[in-house]
């Protein structure tokens, strides 16, 4: 439980430090880089993004707090409280950015979400970050259009209401914006260039700051990432960029 609770907070630093980066313009994978050279610290679990969720971390972050609550422990209470709200805010934080992406509104948006579990090979959505920001936006009144290569059928059983594409192409078709919610290799690796021309506007939201950004922004992409500069090349798009997060435009 300890253990556990230690890694979510890494994760919350990283991701309270991305904010910063955010305003600042510098970049956060480059600082978690360098901390993780620090032996004492090491890189893993220092991945700034969407944040963490499962069956595992969050549960024990609550359980921590609960027996710390029962001992009287408050700074413990109070430090886990604070690497919970870090975590849930980044969700948050994601729907603003496609929320003003679309313009201001998402009622019958079409949004296009790539990712429905909690981390890369797995169909475990227990606690989601990425269902969770997909069914949110459906609440708002999007036109949610999700793929999981993965975990389709296990987040239909966990929200019926969205739909679900066979393939991330189908997913994207005519898309307003795309959000890549969860890591997977299979958009990693993908054509920019060939996924730019199934969608309605080339514009997406990399909640995993694990895009090539250069080779998106080539292709015509507007680029958004969490704590991450991006090259600005062409003349942008009509999407408009927050203060806390970086936009990358093109042509």
């Amino acid at each position: 439980m300890s253990a556990n609770a230690f890694l979510a907070t890494k994760i919350s630093f990283i991701n309270a430090i991305s904010e910063m980066c955010a305003i600042t313009g510098a970049d956060v994978s480059t600082l978690a880089d360098a901390l993780g050279h620090d032996a004492r610290i090491g890189r893993k679990f220092l991945n700034a993004g969407l944040g963490f969720g499962g069956g595992c971390l969050p549960k024990d972050i609550r359980a921590l707090m609960h027996r710390a609550n029962e001992l009287g422990a408050g700074r413990v209470v109070g430090l886990m409280q604070q690497v919970d709200e870090i975590n849930m805010g980044q969700r948050e934080r994601v729907i603003d950015m496609a929320i003003e992406a679309v313009g201001g509104s998402v009622l019958n948006r079409r949004i296009a979400v790539i990712g429905a579990a909690f981390k890369p090979l797995t169909d475990d959505v227990r606690d989601s970050p990425a269902l969770n920001v997909a069914a949110a936006l459906h609440l708002r009144g999007a036109q949610v259009s999700l793929w999981d290569p993965e975990a389709n059928e296990t987040a239909r059983r966990s929200f019926p209401t969205l739909t679900y594409a066979a393939t991330k192409e189908a997913a994207i078709e005519g898309a307003d914006v795309v959000l890549v919610l969860t890591e997977w290799d299979d958009i990693i690796q993908a054509s920019p260039v060939a996924l730019g021309d199934v969608v309605g506007r080339r514009v997406v939201i990399d909640a995993r700051n694990c895009l090539p950004v250069e080779d998106w922004v080539t292709a015509g992409w507007t680029v958004r990432s969490l704590g991450r500069p991006t090259p600005v090349t062409g003349a942008p798009v009509s999407v408009a960029a927050g203060a806390n997060d970086v936009l990358a435009t093109a042509r």
